[in-house]
């Protein structure tokens, strides 16, 4: 980085700061190298990332390890190695900090590059999905990414993943002469990279591929539905992607990238998903969770521009009963554009619950979403009054 790129990647830095911290983010920073085992085992053995860029080597204790090429599998390991799981759930935590894969350094993309990402762990509700990327989209817009586009898709569960493999793999063995050499090579370790690849012949080939997206499990297709209706209701567009399956093997469920047509061929911005079973296999208990990470060379070249921080005011969205999630989460969003800032609680929980985090996280206001208009709370002097709109709402907040 020279001086004269460094006002922009401070201003987003300071912009990322001023938007996930006061949606109760807390910011962490892992180890630049770790366990060679930690990333073989987390990202998969079969990744490009494992099998060409990572950047690995023996330390004079005979350990092999590895400099980061990505943010997630570390921060599942801290979660587990630091009891994060006893804290109350889910807990959100934000990063920024260089990361490694060698590959062929172009434009917006090389060597060492810094992330900026986030990870919530221990809810499994579509809402914490919809949370996310709608951060992630507001980093993007108040950053100024021109073009900006939304694929969003599922990956349904392991085991129905697995299933699909062995269906895609029945199928790419019956065209296997009509594709590249690389994704030959892989049908057995990893058939769903075939979606990625950029030879015209493998493509045709993937156009008439079955999808997974199609053999979803019920209650998978649910959340992926109750997903979508939430971006719905916050009014962010999207496309959905059948072939988007990402370059990593832990994603189960929502997978999502955010790309800009503004940087051509290599469009990509950031993207995440969740990976439910990816703390247990570092030991821990049982835990959804689901996270995302942006480049920031890429965000810096997508703005074109400079750009600073958000102001921010604390408010708490509660919500007292599930089938008011939509109407909660529209709300928040609304908050959001506002430029205040604002969490939803868990529709899921108990209003005991949702007013003890409101209590824990310092909120200045809590919003409870009633059947009709809305319950505004004090959380100083404990006093409450019944307000009719969304507009007087608004008013009342300043």
């Amino acid at each position: 980085m020279l001086p004269e790129d460094a006002p922009a990647r401070r201003d987003l830095l300071s912009l990322s700061s001023a938007i996930l911290d006061p949606a109760e983010y807390g910011y962490i920073e892992t180890p630049v190298f770790e366990d060679t085992e930690l990333f073989a085992r987390g990202v998969g053995e079969s990744t490009d990332i494992v099998q060409k860029e990572m950047f690995t080597f023996d330390d004079m204790g005979g350990r092999s390890l590895t400099l980061r090429p990505e943010g997630t599998a570390p921060i599942c390991r801290a979660y587990v190695e630091h009891g994060m799981h006893k804290r109350p759930q889910p807990v959100r935590l934000w990063y920024w900090g260089p990361y490694f894969r060698h590959e062929a350094p172009q434009a917006g993309r090389f060597r060492q590059f810094t992330q900026v990402g986030a990870e919530v762990l221990g809810s499994d509700d579509p809402a914490i999905d919809a949370e996310v990327i709608a951060l992630l989209a507001e980093i993007l817009q108040e950053a100024g990414a021109r073009e900006l586009r939304l694929r969003l898709s599922s990956l349904g569960t392991a085991d129905t993943r697995r299933e699909y493999s062995e269906e895609l793999k029945k199928y790419l063995r019956e065209r296997q002469d009509k594709l590249a050499p690389d994704v030959q090579a892989r049908i057995d370790a990893n058939p769903l990279r075939a979606f990625d690849s950029s030879d015209a012949g493998t493509q045709a080939v993937m156009k008439e591929a079955p999808t997974l997206l199609d053999r979803l499990a019920p209650d998978d297709a649910e959340h992926f539905g109750e997903v979508r209706g939430l971006l719905d209701a916050a009014g962010i567009g999207y496309e959905v992607d059948p072939a988007l399956v990402r370059g990593l093997d832990y994603y189960t469920r929502t997978v999502f990238e955010f790309t800009s047509d503004a940087l051509g061929a290599q469009s990509g911005v950031g993207g995440g998903g969740r990976y439910d079973g990816l703390v247990e296999q570092f030991g821990g208990p049982p835990t959804p969770g689901i996270g995302w990470a942006a480049g920031v060379e890429r965000i810096v070249l997508a703005a074109g521009r400079d750009y600073g921080p958000v102001s921010a005011i604390s408010v708490f969205v509660a919500v007292p009963k599930e089938e008011r999630r939509r109407a909660g989460f529209q709300l928040w969003r609304r908050l959001r554009r506002s430029e205040r800032s604002a969490l939803m609680g868990e529709p899921g929980r108990s209003m005991k619950g949702q007013m003890k985090q409101a209590d824990r996280v310092g909120a200045r206001w809590t919003v409870i979403v009633e059947e009709e208009g809305f319950e505004l709370k004090d959380m100083q002097s404990g006093e409450q009054r019944p307000v009719a709109s969304e507009e007087e709402l608004l008013e009342a907040l300043k």
